[in-house]
């Protein structure tokens, strides 16, 4: 077995390996931060500027923000106004009634013996009771001169209704009515021939016929004249 001399230099029987100096850090840090500044101004460039969005876009984004708001306007308004619908639609429709039942329908409006009759007279029979022909506050339940014992009536519409002659009344000054409450009964009380109920409307403080009155409100004095006659005639 050969011997290897100490003086024969050592061979590497392979590929020599070139050494390579190590990286600097420096460079590294170097290069990040210029990629790094690179990324961030190509990302604000794609970015507008405040100042320079022009007039035309900040009126149209503007305007966007009126149109809506102007729908939601819009909308709220319709709401609103369903609901009042609703409500009127929910409200109890208003009652007229005639002030009694079974008379003799005598002396309409109109001049008579040369002066104005206020109103109508309906005849019934003394101590007969009469109603309210529609909701209101009592204004006076009393003696009224010339109409005697007397009832007054305010509606919500301002219009007022006055029973005359009454025999006796049933409800005081300050209370709240409604359509069918009796307010007294039929008699001859102040100047008055014969028992009968005196029925006056007044129209922002004016005297008017009752009868047209009514008849727009679907009451019809005349028509219960009418039906009475009609079954006395049937029996």
């Amino acid at each position: 077995m050969r011997q290897r001399l100490s003086s024969e230099p050592d061979r590497y029987r392979g590929r020599r390996r070139v050494p390579t100096p190590p990286r600097s850090r420096y460079a590294a840090v170097v290069t990040t931060a210029f990629v790094g500044a690179g990324i961030v101004a190509l990302g604000a460039s794609a970015l507008p500027d405040a100042k320079d969005v022009s007039p035309t876009v900040l009126d149209e984004l503007k305007q966007a923000s009126v149109t809506s708001q102007e729908a939601a306007d819009r909308a709220d308004n319709a709401d609103r106004a369903s609901r009042d619908s609703r409500s009127k639609d929910s409200a109890e429709p208003e009652v007229w009634l005639l002030p009694l039942q079974g008379y003799d329908f005598n002396s309409p409006y109109g001049v008579r013996w040369g002066k104005l009759h206020t109103g109508v007279d309906l005849v019934a029979g003394e101590g007969t009771p009469y109603v309210a022909i529609h909701d209101g506050l009592v204004t006076k339940a009393g003696w009224f001169g010339g109409y005697g014992n007397a009832v007054i009536v305010r509606h919500a519409d301002g219009s007022e209704a006055i029973y005359g002659h009454s025999s006796a009344v049933s409800v005081k000054e300050g209370q709240q009515i409604k359509a069918g409450d009796q307010l007294g009964l039929v008699g001859q009380t102040g100047h008055a021939y014969g028992t009968h109920l005196h029925l006056e409307i007044h129209v922002k403080g004016q005297p008017v016929d009752p009868v047209p009155f009514l008849q727009q409100r679907g009451v019809d004095i005349k028509l219960q004249v009418e039906a009475i006659y009609s079954e006395v005639a049937a029996s």
